[in-house]
């Protein structure tokens, strides 16, 4: 193991088992080198890595943080990763989503309350299917996220929003060629949020599993990548 990792490792160590807390200061430098038993060098270098990764806060004149470690801070690291993925990859992240939103879906569909119901229809009527495919699509990505933020599983939401950006670019390309998309997508979201309202989630699920799949499959067989 190179030192860097086994720094790394023994940091990780320390805040899985309890010695560091969310929020917590760690020790001076010099004080926790001597303490893990590792060059000053290898720590810092520890402490950069694992401040990329949203793991740790480094404050200038004031010191190193752990932070809150919420999932949604720490999928942002995985949302800059996988923004890299070349297009060809994009069925991939679709496939995941096409597995994982429609038990979202179903568990909000027995978690939500009225005001959620009525927040996500407020969001489906912010935009018409008219607008520019970017704005649309933007709020389509909003309108996923705030409907598996009910849920009630961080982990889960923060995952599918994370994955939500390699789609991006293929719904916008869905709705430049395909003058139906938008209308259909309307129809679709509301057919989910029904469900949903109606605390149905096997229907909630069913409906969501239609949804991400129609977009799947006109991307099988339009591909423009």
């Amino acid at each position: 193991m190179a030192v860097t990792d086994e720094a790394i490792e023994k940091i990780k160590e320390m805040i899985v088992s309890g010695v560091l807390q969310p929020g917590d200061r760690l020790p001076k430098e010099d004080e926790l080198a001597t303490a893990l038993g590792l060059s000053r060098s290898s720590l810092r270098e520890a402490v950069r890595a694992l401040s990329l990764v949203r793991v740790l806060d480094v404050r200038q004149g004031d010191g190193t943080y752990v932070t809150s470690l919420r999932p949604e801070l720490l999928m942002a690291a995985m949302s800059f990763v996988v923004d890299f993925h070349r297009d060809d990859s994009v069925l991939h992240f679709l496939e995941v989503r096409r597995m994982l939103e429609p038990a979202a879906t179903a568990v909000a569909a027995r978690r939500v309350s009225d005001g959620d119901v009525a927040e996500l229809r407020v969001i489906l009527d912010e935009v018409d299917p008219g607008a520019e495919p970017e704005t649309f699509v933007a709020n389509d990505r909003k309108f996923h996220s705030a409907l598996v933020s009910h849920c009630g599983n961080p982990v889960l939401a923060s995952l599918l929003d994370s994955i939500s950006g390699p789609i991006q670019r293929a719904r916008v390309w869905r709705g430049v060629t395909d003058p139906d998309a938008p209308q259909r997508t309307v129809r679709e979201h509301h057919a989910i949020v029904d469900a949903v309202a109606a605390h149905e989630p096997d229907v909630a699920a069913a409906r969501a599993l239609v949804h991400i799949a129609g977009l799947e499959q006109w991307l099988r067989d339009a591909r423009p990548f």
